[in-house]
């Protein structure tokens, strides 16, 4: 066996040189939306022509598959595990999304004790507990914003630790889809209830019920300005992101026409809205606000959501092609709307889209889409029409197919890249290496709960194949794999899981490839990866892995290169 020869240190590779040149390819492989073509899947007739410029992998088993677009990436053990749910693949896909659509019925005893062994004390709060805590009492704001920076870390701890994952995703992708800015000066003390109440609470359920309780949340209504909204001064911020956004779609609004001149579907129902039916639906809202006045005793300052009559404006309204009489009880203008927005097919289609493309990829199928819609506008009054929408379109065909037509976002990337390496990572409040943590992921685009505008963190490759968020999640995983606690224990220790026999440059390449991707690489990412464990030497000698400190940096350089390959970064 020859003897290695010295090699730079870890620091040294990751500052350039060969693992600057290695990660790079996972930049200039990784097709973009304007190059790369989906593998067995139609284009939609409205697509553009795509021309092939970057070899795609042929999809992989399907635990692959599901573990990475159902959940933040498989753990070592996942893949296996569901394959022993069934003898064929539709029987295995069938019971684990059944049992993952009963998330109560799942034990998650790894999550409640790492939430309880973190010390938060805002988690279980109520509303008006929140709000008579971190609002009313006028704390110093690291208490103030104590709420979402708790809900923050309790939701990586969810994400990297849960077995409810089918749960996680769709919390993550309803917190786009009703978007709020957390850090906000009124928000963050509340976000605990926004996070717990709202989103999870609603996630699979009803949409229509869903829809109600976003209305009528603190968060929301500070974010759109509706808890101002009264007849003297109407905002339609609220109406307007409900019907574009929450509802349904841009892809329904209609432009500048008189309500009277929208066509009619078959139904007679109205096929798109306009700016009229937003105004209308604005007047709806009026007095929709917050019990936060201790001045007035009739309103109160408690937090919660609080209905002024006397801001109401009374008159009659008409959206969507109906008239909503005057002097209804109070709140039933508002609640006729939530109702024929609930009910409208483009809500069906535009819902349905979006949860097709978080699930599938980019540019789903129509067919699917339209399997999906089918199905959410038959189940409108189902309290389980979410999760029913969300069975259709994981028992699909096509999603069974898709591979590759999606790409993992910053927070995907850390998510998997520590379920995949087990690491044991403190997401604590005030640990110096949880403050870097966030610190570091802020830099990436995506750090939880951040968006600024109401249509949440975009959710299509485009917005993240920039060179800013590729570099800065490569930057994020190399320090995963390199950071240590203060007893020098790293939290994911790559020496301490790899094996003593195997040692290597190409048996800790497949070992480790097996173990971060649960499938083999195409021979070019491989090869490249084992060129940089070898470092020019026989790559089939052993290296004295147990001794030296610089073959045990290279060996952390390596993992950290595998969590930004190309293929990690598939979905």
């Amino acid at each position: 066996m020859s003897e290695p020869r010295p090699v730079p240190s870890r620091r040294e590779l990751v500052r350039g040189g060969a693992a600057t040149a290695v990660a790079a390819t996972a930049l200039a492989t990784l097709p973009t939306a304007a190059t790369a073509q989906r593998p067995s899947v139609s284009m939609r007739s409205t697509d553009r022509p795509r021309t092939l410029t970057a070899a795609l992998p042929a999809p992989p088993d399907l635990g692959v598959i599901v573990h990475n677009r159902c959940a933040f990436g498989p753990r070592p053990g996942d893949v296996a595990a569901f394959q022993a749910l069934g003898s064929d693949d539709t029987g295995r896909l069938t019971a684990w999304v059944d049992q993952q659509l009963a998330p109560g019925s799942i034990p998650d005893v790894d999550v409640d004790n790492r939430l309880s062994a973190a010390g938060f004390t805002t988690l279980g709060k109520s509303l008006t507990e929140l709000w008579a805590d971190h609002v009313v009492a006028n704390p110093p704001w690291e208490v103030r914003m104590q709420p979402l920076w708790e809900t923050r870390a309790a939701t990586w701890i969810r994400a990297v630790y849960s077995e409810r994952q089918l749960l996680e995703v769709l919390a993550s992708f309803w917190h786009d889809h009703f978007s709020v800015f957390g850090p906000d000066y009124w928000i963050g003390p509340v976000f605990v209830h926004y996070d717990r109440d709202i989103i999870r609470a609603h996630a699979l359920g009803n949409f229509r019920t869903f829809l109600e309780a976003v209305a009528t949340s603190n968060a929301m209504l500070y974010y759109l300005d509706n808890y101002t909204s009264s007849d003297a001064g109407p905002n339609e911020n609220f109406a307007r992101e409900l019907f574009e956004l929450h509802a349904m779609g841009a892809e329904n609004y209609l432009g500048v026409m008189s309500q009277q001149d929208v066509p009619l579907d078959g139904n007679g129902i109205p096929v798109g809205y306009v700016d009229g039916d937003v105004f209308e639906a604005t007047r709806a809202f009026t007095g929709w606000t917050i019990s936060n006045d201790s001045n007035n005793p009739d309103v109160g300052n408690t937090g919660e959501f609080h209905y002024r009559a006397d801001w109401h404006d009374r008159f009659q309204k008409y959206v969507l092609g109906e008239f909503i009489p005057s002097d209804q009880p109070p709140l039933k203008d508002g609640r006729d709307v939530l109702d024929r927005l609930a009910n409208h097919p483009g809500t069906a289609r535009h819902i349905a889209g979006k949860l097709c493309r978080r699930l599938l990829g980019d540019d789903p199928p129509q067919s699917i889409i339209d399997q999906a819609a089918t199905v959410f506008a038959g189940a409108v009054a189902a309290p389980d029409q979410i999760a029913q929408t969300v069975r259709t379109i994981l028992l699909s065909t096509e999603f069974q197919s898709t591979w590759a037509d999606k790409i993992k976002r910053p927070f995907d990337i850390v998510a998997s890249a520590l379920r995949a390496g087990q690491a044991d990572f403190p997401f604590v409040l005030g640990d110096s290496d949880y403050d870097s943590f966030s610190w570091r992921f802020s830099q990436t685009g995506q750090e939880p709960f951040t968006w600024r505008a109401p249509n949440g963190f975009p959710d299509h490759r485009d917005a993240w194949t920039s060179a800013s968020p590729r570099v800065m999640s490569w930057r994020m995983v190399n320090w995963l794999v390199d950071v240590t606690d203060d007893s020098d224990n790293f939290y994911l220790d790559v020496l301490a899981q790899t094996p003593a026999g195997v040692r290597s440059a190409t048996e800790l390449v497949d070992f480790w490839i097996d173990r971060i991707h649960s499938r083999t690489l195409p021979a070019g990412e491989r090869a490249e990866l084992i060129d940089f464990m070898a470092q020019g030497y026989n790559p089939t000698f052993d290296l004295p892995l147990d001794t030296d400190d610089d073959i045990q940096e290279r060996l952390r350089s390596l993992i950290g290169l595998m969590f930004m390959s190309p293929s990690f970064l598939w979905r």
